[in-house]
């Protein structure tokens, strides 16, 4: 019995695998499978999730690149519960072990945990491999042991520790003879079967597989030099777009990473501060490992008691994209609209929630998690409260974000606010940003009525930033 499986989860590719590549060069029979977690699925808000048609379609892409390497190879697809699916099929499949790469969620490392046991009963062995991060959340530790707190001493950690080991590519695609013929019921099921809808990505905001991968990389590399720039600014092609392929796997966080890092030793500014948005993803799963209770309490213990309001009317307008400004309310109608989010309007929308709002973090967090294509429960945690100030490097003072001086400083042409909000089309750009100061003669030139086109400011933000520098000072005072 020296056949083993391969698990895929949020490593949808052939190539620098490390659990893949170990496999095959230590098992002469080499059984790949992906299971349709009916845990994860259930708890999914909406049928019509991009996210789950994402991975469809690069489920498709990855079975063919396996078939492609050996006879009969490619993807067994299971839809059920993980915990029931994989034991089952390694025992069906008689293999000495499973192979997956680790995950950092506390989600995933409990589910694991019973995969293990549930394998380890079966007489078989579950070995998880380091894939997600060039380091691991337990490896970069401070003098004295502890995990890091605060990014910046992380990140210099993390480049003083890196070795061109750390960047060097698994090869997977060596002894790809030893993958095994998949048994006949191991088709990938429909959309339709997995119970969700058929959203349609060619052309849109999402190039799934590793093909799609690869072509976000190649446009996004060739404009990597002006990334510092240009990052900032959503009405232009600023950001990677790499987000939703790091989530789920498509490409190898060690190829960009070494492109990066090469890119930066060599004296390129944008390489540099990408390399250090690619740092920022590993701390995130640091704190996350270290500290799962950041999944639901604040990072900075001493905020655990803040009260926050209800709201409801305030929570319903930032919901619907309806604030009354127009920066906001147009990030907004752009993650409704495309499952994305330009990180700029991910930082601005979130302290207008939290800090004109005075609403929970967590909400907006949960919200964030149910529409974006790139979700990830560490960096989205990590932003969430760095945004309201309970996480890491917490300074409320520095983090309320004024959204109509951010709107003019990176949207000065007011080209994205016109693209998402088109029934402001004909406001002068001088009242663009604030569309209340118009003049009462020039909303009728322009057609606008407020409350009935567009809405009035929901909160005053001078009078918001007093409230939440008083709420935040009563809870220290506490």
């Amino acid at each position: 019995m020296n056949a083993v499986l391969v698990w895929f989860r949020r490593d949808l590719r052939d190539t620098d695998h490390a659990a893949l590549a170990h496999a095959l060069a230590t098992s002469p029979q080499v059984f790949c499978a992906f299971v349709f977690d009916t845990d994860i699925l259930e708890a999914l808000p909406s049928r019509a999730d991009r996210r789950v048609a994402f991975i469809h379609a690069s489920l498709a892409e990855l079975d063919a690149a396996l078939a492609a390497r050996a006879p009969g190879a490619g993807l067994i697809v299971r839809h059920g519960s993980a915990r029931e699916e994989i034991p089952r099929l390694a025992q069906a499949l008689g293999v000495r072990a499973v192979h997956a790469n680790r995950d950092v969620e506390p989600f995933a490392r409990e589910r694991d945990a019973a995969v293990a046991a549930a394998l380890d009963a079966r007489g078989i062995a579950f070995i998880d491999h380091a894939d997600l991060s060039v380091f691991e959340p337990h490896e970069l530790l401070t003098q004295s042991g502890d995990p890091y707190r605060v990014f910046t001493p992380y990140k210099n950690a993390w480049l003083r520790a890196l070795t061109p080991e750390r960047l060097a590519a698994h090869d997977s695609l060596a002894n790809t003879r030893h993958l095994a013929a998949k048994p006949g019921d191991a088709s990938l099921p429909t959309l339709a079967q997995l119970g969700f809808e058929d959203v349609a990505l060619t052309g849109g905001p999402l190039q799934p597989g590793m093909s799609g991968a690869r072509a976000v990389w190649r446009e996004f590399g060739a404009r990597l030099a002006r990334y510092h720039a240009t990052r900032d600014f959503p009405a232009v092609r600023g950001p990677s777009y790499l987000s939703v392929h790091l989530r789920f796997g498509t490409i190898s966080i060690r190829e960009l990473a070494r492109h990066a890092h090469q890119q930066a030793g060599e004296g390129e500014e944008g390489a540099r501060v990408w390399l250090s948005e690619l740092i920022w993803r590993e701390f995130y799963f640091a704190v996350l490992w270290h500290f799962p209770a950041v999944v639901d309490q604040p990072f900075q213990r001493r905020l655990r008691r803040l009260a926050w309001d209800e709201a409801p009317e305030l929570w319903q307008a930032w919901t619907e994209a309806r604030t009354g400004y127009p920066l906001v309310d147009a990030a907004l109608r752009q993650l409704h609209q495309t499952g994305y989010m330009h990180n700029r309007l991910r930082m601005v929308t979130a302290s207008f929630l939290t800090k004109d709002l005075g609403i929970d973090w967590r909400r907006g967090a949960a919200h964030f998690a149910a529409h974006l294509n790139d979700y990830d429960l560490a960096a989205n945690n990590g932003g969430w409260q760095w945004a309201a100030s309970t996480g890491c490097d917490a300074q409320p003072w520095f983090r309320i974000f004024n959204p109509v001086t951010q709107s003019r400083k990176f949207d000065p042409e007011g080209r994205f606010i016109r693209r998402y909000l088109p029934e402001l089309a004909r406001v002068p750009l001088p009242y663009l940003h604030a569309p209340w100061t118009l003049p009462p003669a020039a909303r009728a030139d322009c057609g606008l009525v407020l409350g009935r086109d567009y809405p009035a400011p929901v909160v005053d933000h001078a009078q918001a930033r007093e409230r939440t520098l008083a709420r935040f000072g009563r809870e220290q005072d506490s």
